[in-house]
């Protein structure tokens, strides 16, 4: 990841949530981002699949209401810092049955960052006073989102 986007990722977790992340946080983030986008686009092509749709639409993607939240969070910190762009080109997903619709791929990046909201705030939900979260943090923290999503 560039310096200039590590940067953000660093200015973003300090904003939503206080905390302090290095690099070794971001390639944590970062494997924690594409697999549940991995998670949540099977979950979509069940969907379109058994609507018989060769076509992945946003309404397919099992987006709740608490992760909804999460993601108009991001929009609006996102015209501070941009960070969808550099989410655009951080997250990967896997090949798929289905294809996606523009409207979905387009959705993927601020999925990613409603994701990014959530999971800065369960930090802090998990241990309110916690500065810089440590291998032990994130891994509670992966394991909650894993129970749920």
């Amino acid at each position: 990841m560039p310096v200039s986007s590590a940067s953000k990722f660093e200015w973003f977790f300090r904003e939503v949530a206080s905390l302090d992340v290095d690099k070794d946080d971001l390639k944590r983030y970062s494997g924690f981002i594409n697999g549940k986008l991995h998670d949540l686009l099977v979950v979509g092509q069940a969907t379109a699949t058994a609507n018989r749709r060769d076509i992945m639409e946003p309404f397919d993607l099992p987006i709740t209401k608490g992760l909804q939240q999460s993601i108009d969070e991001f929009k609006r910190l996102d015209t501070e810092i941009d960070l969808k762009t550099v989410l655009e080109g951080l997250t990967t997903w896997p090949p798929l049955d289905v294809s996606l619709s523009e409207e979905t791929e387009a959705r993927l990046p601020l999925i990613a960052g409603g994701l990014s909201v959530a999971l800065a705030r369960t930090f802090k939900i998990l241990k309110p006073d916690l500065p810089n979260p440590q291998t032990a943090h994130w891994e509670q923290a992966f394991r909650v989102f894993h129970l749920l999503l």
